[in-house]
């Protein structure tokens, strides 16, 4: 396996550094570097294919865990209906059209099935670096396109689940789907849930002694950790990968992690890619050039077609709609890993495999000019746009931007059922664990100390355990929300709203009765009667105990103290507020901040003077200078290098705002080089300088020869009649045949000899 891994990372390497410097994705270079180390191109004696699926099963798993890490479950709850509707319209969108696609090409209902769900994730790498290269990062679409991403990312994993069930069945069943979708949702929220609380509290306590050697190998150690619970729970390594690396994109350490873990996803990455472009038969390639030219353009037109009809229903003006399409037209990572899983399990054809990998490559070397294409496209569009729909988009957008009041029930219920949800769940793993792990061990443990007839003591003792580890959680469930604004609200407003709000009382009442009635009835046999009366005796004094309130409180206050870590101590070093950036995104405004380069002539002017607001039509904000933050500066602020400066503005006038700063920055380069200023100033080095009787210093103090500002070197050193006195005094007596030990630039010392 060292062999094959040396190959290929040498082949990897070479090719790699051919696109870098070609400006292509590196991504890129690694499948051609696949494709050439291949056993199609170089011959199988040359590296083993086996050993290298192996390796990219390992890179699979880094790069889920690496976009986990820049997942993250709060902020998709918080990216609004955008993403969702569009997510949403473009998956349905392309894996129909995938779909009905491979069937008019005569490809089996599992071969097109697997391609449309091919089709409709885009590469959120692609994409990043797209925007960056172009400079459209500090666009609103920009934000929108992320979003978008995000929760493909997150039907990525559902879809991987689903596409096994279908696989393994060789038919759809619904039920059999509605199950599955349960089963990865509790998953999903129970590890979550349980991650946050515990993940982020060792970190918190270990902090002292996580250094960047043992921060790396206890994120990885978590990582595979969850991989191997994922693969317990009948689910692949990558989904583990994923949960793992979303939890801890949490977490204030989640930067920290993600640089450090970054040289890792890296090297497994690219021989990842590099597996994906050893499974590539080139003869596969030319005879079905067709299929793939017809896929690449379904992919294309597809993503543009529906993404833009996704983001215009959500509320979004045409422009950005377009724009954002124009950035989605490719396919995505997620798509090799879905073509890896169907052909391993044997449910796809040794076509379909090079054939994604083929329209992957071409959309993704389009991207970069699709994206340049979104703007005349829109303004094509918007010419020729009949007169009835443009209205219709108008209000669409307008409609966007009004304040819907949302009634207060309807608010509470959502509360609740998602406080239901959790800790239903969370009860639930709890108690499956506890059944199947600990339950025996216990009552066994305590019955080998006691007679035999006295077995109900066991019993007696594991039911209390997992009652009280049960009880914060029942608790919670049962009373979260009884004394919240809005149910104070309900309760003064009606008899209707008090009914409602003591059915949901009551039916979360239930719901805890059931676990206890399970955990009772688990170890005692006893009639209903009875089993109902210990159960709802034992709620009642969970309900009263100040004890299992106060233990209640904490857990929660200590989940949310860890969910909330990151984004407080993000908001702290926030450029703005976050409600401010919202808000001027309704008068289609938003904010961008850049950095001022030492070469620029902005360097050292007053605000005033540069005169932004008329130039490009941009307002500054805020400044931000080290610990330093100027709020809304005035006029007679001046701009230092290194300077952060947060503007807001339309897209326009910040894209015109970055050209006059790019073009400050290249005329300050010029005016370095025309005063013959060299920014790149060579090294310091030690030189030794003999003292002659001609020299103008000698017979003066070293405070009089002003040589450390002459020269701008530092005397370290002064050699008198073979006696060596280092840092010597200011008021040292520099005598003829005295050896000077500078400390500076050759150059400059050596026109102090001069002079």
């Amino acid at each position: 396996m060292i062999h094959d891994l040396g190959i290929i990372m040498i082949v990897a390497g070479v090719i790699s550094l051919l696109f870098k410097k070609l400006k292509q994705p590196v991504v890129l270079g690694y499948i051609v570097a696949g494709l050439l180390a291949g056993p199609y191109v170089a011959g199988s004696s040359w590296v083993n294919v086996e050993s290298a699926e192996t390796w990219g099963q390992v890179g699979v798993i880094f790069l889920l865990f690496s976009l986990g890490l820049e997942f993250s479950f709060k902020k998709l709850l918080q990216m609004g209906s955008t993403a969702f509707i569009g997510c949403i319209t473009i998956v349905i969108g392309m894996m129909t059209s995938g779909f009905l696609l491979g069937r008019l090409m005569g490809w089996t209902e599992m071969n097109s099935l697997f391609l449309g769900g091919m089709l409709c994730m885009s590469s959120t790498t692609i994409v990043f670096k797209a925007l960056d290269d172009l400079g459209l990062r500090q666009q609103k679409f920009a934000g929108i396109c992320f979003g978008i991403l995000v929760v493909e990312d997150l039907f990525a994993v559902v879809l991987m689940v689903l596409l096994a069930s279908i696989a393994v069945k060789q038919q759809f069943d619904g039920q059999e789907m509605l199950g599955q979708v349960a089963k990865l949702a509790a998953y999903l929220l129970f590890w979550f849930v349980a991650g946050i609380m515990i993940i982020p509290t060792f970190l918190k306590k270990f902090r002292q002694y996580l250094n960047d050697e043992t921060m790396t190998i206890v994120a990885l150690g978590l990582c595979l950790g969850m991989v191997l619970l994922a693969q317990g729970a009948g689910f692949s390594e990558a989904l583990g990968a994923f949960v793992m690396g979303s939890i801890l994109a949490e977490t204030v350490e989640a930067e920290r992690i993600e640089h450090l873990v970054s040289p890792v996803k890296n090297l497994f990455g690219a021989i990842f890619f590099v597996s994906v472009g050893m499974m590539i038969d080139p003869a596969i390639l030319a005879a079905y050039w067709l299929p793939i030219s017809i896929v690449t353009l379904t992919v294309i037109g597809g993503q543009i077609v529906f993404a833009s009809l996704g983001i215009v229903l959500s509320g979004q003006p045409l422009k950005i709609a377009m724009q954002s399409a124009f950035a989605l037209t490719q396919v995505g990572e997620f798509a090799f890993i879905i073509a890896q899983f169907g052909e391993s399990i044997g449910v796809t054809e040794k076509f379909l495999y090079p054939v994604v990998v083929a329209v992957s490559v071409i959309t993704t070397f389009l991207t970069p000019y699709t994206l340049r294409l979104a703007a005349p496209a829109y303004e094509w569009v918007n010419a020729h746009m009949p007169s009835k729909v443009q209205v219709v988009l108008d209000k669409l957008a307008t409609g966007k931007n009004t304040i819907r009041q949302q009634s207060i029930m309807r608010e509470l219920l959502k509360k609740i059922g998602l406080n239901v949800a959790i800790y239903f769940i969370v009860c639930m793993f709890i108690t499956g664990l506890y059944m199947q792990f600990l339950s025996d061990l216990i009552v066994n443990l305590v019955n080998t100390w006691l007679p035999v007839d006295w077995d109900w003591v066991g019993k007696s003792v594991g039911l209390m355990v997992i009652l009280v580890t049960l009880s914060p959680f029942i608790y919670k469930m049962v009373t979260k929300h009884l004394h919240s604004k809005e149910t104070h609200t309900l309760w003064l407003t009606g008899i209707y709203q008090r009914v409602s709000l003591i059915a949901l009382f009551v039916a979360r009442l239930l719901l805890g009765l059931m676990f206890i009635i399970f955990c009772i009835s688990h170890y005692f046999t006893l009639t209903s009667g009875v089993l109902v009366a210990i159960a709802l005796s034992v709620v009642m004094l969970m309900l009263f105990s100040k004890k299992i309130h106060l233990q209640s409180s904490f857990i929660e206050e200590n989940f949310m103290s860890n969910l909330s870590a990151r984004e407080v101590e993000q908001d702290r070093n926030r450029a703005v507020k976050k409600e401010l950036e919202q808000e001027l995104l309704n008068y289609d405004l938003h904010l961008a901040d850049f950095e001022i380069s030492p070469e620029s002539i902005y360097c050292g002017r007053k605000l005033v003077d540069l005169d932004l607001r008329r130039t490009c039509g941009v307002n500054v904000v805020r400044i931000i200078r080290g610990g330093l933050n100027v709020n809304i500066p005035g006029g007679s602020e001046r701009l230092y290098p290194h300077d952060r400066i947060v503007v807001a503005g339309s897209d326009e006038q910040i894209i015109q705002f970055q050209a006059q700063l790019q073009t400050a920055e290249k005329r300050g380069e010029e005016l370095i080089a025309e005063k013959g200023l060299d920014s790149r100033r060579t090294a310091v080095s030690l030189q030794q300088l003999l003292v002659t009787a001609d020299m103008e210093f000698c017979g003066k103090t070293l405070a009089e020869s002003h040589i450390r500002e002459k020269a701008q070197c530092a005397v370290l050193g002064i050699e008198h009649q073979g006696l060596t006195l280092m840092n010597p005094d200011a008021s040292t007596l520099l005598a003829e045949g005295d050896t000077l030990i500078l400390a500076g630039e050759a150059e400059q010392i050596q026109m102090l000899l001069e002079g």
